[in-house]
């Protein structure tokens, strides 16, 4: 038995994510003929998160082989490349990669919805806060309890936190994958944090020497690729930065220089407004 190298691990992955998508989607079609349309869309994400978990506990934490890693004739070990992993390290395997990622999206957005609900509200006296308040679950009612005892400034601090989270996560996770194809271990983030491999057994020993180096290349463009979106993506939060920064420039001079909200030309700039231009903002606060 020797490691499997990285295009088997490739051909294991899309073959498992080849069978969970027809578990995902066989487990959808049942509900959506039993509940409707409306209850399918409701709870699909809850439906393919279940699915995923139903394919592995079956599988993996039975201690079997998974579709995929039959196909390609390989097996799970664990660090030591002597025996099988371990229940509990299987066990966490399992809950990385399904219940987690759904967790933390499901996390992050709803954070990041209660934080804009809350700025919106703030900004208007309209609408009533309690309504649809006897729907909300546990988890929700505790995450909008905790967001209301934050201050404003802190919750513009929190909002760009969860910004940065939800822009950092698909980073990481092309960061892993170009690392995968560098050294041809861990094809899951979920495994490298483990510390699951695999050993094949059976047919040819070894991979062509031009396959791993193939891997290697894929491997360095996908690093400058991802450099390159981290560059582009900073760029553009300084320009964001930047402009939000010139606009309350603006708005501050506004105030100072003039008594009305009538103006004929730009306070800073100095460049004509044309009254046929104008926009006249109603129930606007500022």
């Amino acid at each position: 038995m020797a490691a499997a190298g990285p295009a088997r691990l490739v051909r294991c992955g899309q073959k498992d994510e080849l069978y969970r998508s027809g578990l995902r989607s066989g487990a959808g079609s049942a509900l959506h003929g039993l509940a409707g349309a409306k209850k399918w869309l409701e709870w699909r994400r809850e439906i393919e998160l279940l699915s995923d978990v139903a394919y592995f506990v079956l599988t993996t934490l039975s201690g079997y082989q998974t579709l995929g890693e039959e196909y390609v004739n390989i097996v799970q070990v664990d660090s030591t490349k002597k025996k099988v992993p371990a229940f509990l390290r299987r066990a966490v395997f399992v809950a990385l990669h399904t219940v987690v990622p759904y967790c933390l999206d499901k996390g992050l957005s709803r954070l990041e919805h209660e934080l804009q609900t809350e700025a919106e509200e703030s900004r208007t006296s309209q609408g009533n806060p309690a309504l649809g308040s006897s729907s909300r679950t546990l988890i929700r009612n505790w995450v909008q309890k905790q967001v209301g005892k934050l201050t404003e400034q802190q919750k513009k601090t929190v909002l760009q936190i969860v910004y940065v989270l939800k822009q950092s996560v698909p980073l990481l996770h092309r960061l892993h994958l170009a690392l995968f194809y560098i050294n041809g271990t861990f094809y899951h983030l979920s495994k490298r944090i483990t510390g699951i491999t695999y050993l094949h057994f059976g047919g040819p020993q070894g991979e062509d020497q031009s396959i791993r180096s193939s891997y290697k290349f894929l491997g360095i463009i996908s690093l400058f690729h991802l450099l390159l979106t981290i560059g582009v993506q900073m760029y553009s939060f300084k320009q964001k930065q930047r402009a939000r920064q010139e606009w309350k420039l603006h708005r501050n001079l506004a105030h100072h220089k003039y008594d009305d909200f009538y103006l004929t030309e730009c306070p800073l700039c100095r460049e004509k407004f044309h009254p046929q231009k104008l926009i006249y903002l109603r129930h606007y606060q500022l």
